[in-house]
């Protein structure tokens, strides 16, 4: 993340995104598959990175082998053809994406920073501080229903991020800037798909 400045002087909280080059690997079509989709491939490796399962599900349609494959739904009547590079040429300025990526984990936590739970009385006589309180009934049914909110594990999961605003865009290194945060750390690998503003 890092700021931009707009001509009144205002700050602007923006992420940089590197988007590709991807490649599409595959074409799904109503007719074998039941539904229309194009499969990108991201990061080019080497052959020996890559099970023969998947060597030979790029073999197919001729495709280098690549790290991440990832499907995107499409309308019938798109323009898509295999081997075609999809890269910061598709977005335009102006235009709202929604950003899709694993939040950051943050390992075990309790109910108030999981579930945003209120503390109980802070005086010494209280023995309940940071205690869930009351988790379901006694004699009957003796038993804590499933999905109580309680603690766990927190973050490192998918979230989307919808209606961030593309700033700008750099086309010599691929770059796209949007307006806001996205999910994860530094360097995490994220979905970025166009969106009509609600």
């Amino acid at each position: 993340m890092t700021q931009i400045f707009t001509e009144t002087g205002d700050a602007n909280p923006v992420t940089v995104i590197k988007i590709g080059p991807c490649s599409i690997t595959q074409i799904k079509s109503v007719a074998t598959h039941g539904y229309t989709a194009i499969q990108i491939g991201y990061q080019p490796v080497a052959k020996r990175k890559l099970t023969k399962p998947e060597l030979g599900h790029l073999e197919k349609t001729n495709a280098a082998p690549f790290k991440y494959l990832k499907e995107y739904r499409v309308p019938e009547n798109h323009t898509f053809e295999v081997g075609q590079i999809i890269d910061v040429n598709n977005f335009n300025e102006g235009e709202f994406v929604d950003v899709t990526g694993k939040s950051i984990g943050k390992g075990f936590a309790g109910n108030m920073k999981r579930h945003n739970y209120g503390r109980g009385p802070m005086a010494h006589g209280s023995k309940n501080h940071r205690e869930p309180g009351s988790i379901g009934m006694g004699t009957t049914p003796g038993r804590v229903f499933p999905g109580k909110k309680m603690g766990g594990r927190l973050g490192n999961q998918n979230v989307t991020i919808s209606n961030l605003k593309i700033i700008k865009i750099d086309i010599q290194e691929n770059l796209l800037i949007v307006k806001g945060a996205v999910p994860g750390k530094p360097g995490n690998l994220l979905s970025v798909r166009t969106t009509n503003r609600r």
